[in-house]
């Protein structure tokens, strides 16, 4: 079995279930990437909200610039909606009741108005002092395991955007990734530790441009390997999380080596 491989995509988004970026590299700090995952919707009952249950923020593409505080949402090339983000008072969110992380209710109420008609309900941002990633800070997943998902799906190819993974690395054996919980992996200027797998949700079900339901995820990959253990129980597992054990550089093109 190969220990080193390449990496092939990196994806981040400054707000949580909107389209992902693609940059050529990335920062990673303990935290995960620089700029990823930094604002977040919750309902008026604390509930995290993501593009799992709300088609409507499929489209939406955020940029933020930290220097200016200034968060923008475009819709193709429609600016829909863009102001500064003031500092605010800290708040405590519960994080599927895994860890507590600080962030600041965003007040301007342009912000909540726009995202509570996208998603059909009232919601508020949040803007995270650090980050709202699920799990653990980073994600992996290898091409191996989403070429045996189309196979098992009968179909040429799965694109891979839709289980938004923070770092995609080239692979031949399929799930190599399972076997490396508790492993160091040497990841550009970047070391990671492996850890458990990410069980998947109903979001990977939807085209991750038009947010239409086109492929039956969830019931492939249990089809064919089982309800599987996780941090939430049994599921369908998919990628694997890590820990940042060394920040760094990582940029597409690197080798990911087993330490």
């Amino acid at each position: 079995m190969p220990s080193d491989f390449t990496i092939t995509r990196l994806s981040t988004t400054p707000v949580k279930g909107l389209l992902l970026h693609h940059p050529d590299s990335i920062e990673l700090t303990s935290q995960g990437a620089v700029g990823d995952r930094m604002f977040y919707l919750l309902d008026d009952q604390g509930k995290l909200q993501s593009c799992t249950r709300n088609p409507g923020l499929y489209g939406l593409k955020a940029a933020y610039d930290s220097e200016t505080r200034r968060l923008e949402v475009t819709r193709g090339d429609e600016v829909m909606v863009s102001g500064i983000i003031e500092p605010a008072t800290a708040v405590d969110t519960d994080l599927w009741g895994l860890r507590t992380i600080k962030s600041d209710v965003v007040a301007d109420p342009v912000w909540s108005s726009f995202f509570s008609d996208i998603v059909g309900r009232r919601v508020q941002l949040f803007h995270a002092h650090e980050s709202a990633y699920d799990v653990q800070p980073v994600t992996l997943l290898g091409t191996g395991s989403v070429a045996e998902l189309a196979r098992h799906a009968g179909v040429p190819e799965v694109d891979s955007r839709r289980f938004r993974m923070l770092i995609e690395f080239a692979s031949s054996d399929p799930h190599v990734e399972d076997s490396w919980d508790g492993r160091l992996l040497q990841v550009g200027d970047a070391l990671l530790r492996g850890g458990g797998p990410v069980q998947r949700c109903a979001a990977t079900t939807r085209n991750p441009d038009s947010g239409s339901v086109d492929l039956q995820t969830l019931r492939l990959i249990i089809g064919y390997r089982g309800r599987q253990d996780s941090i939430f129980g049994l599921g369908s597992n998919f990628g694997v999380y890590a820990d940042v054990v060394e920040p760094g550089t990582i940029s597409v093109g690197d080798r990911l080596t087993l330490s």
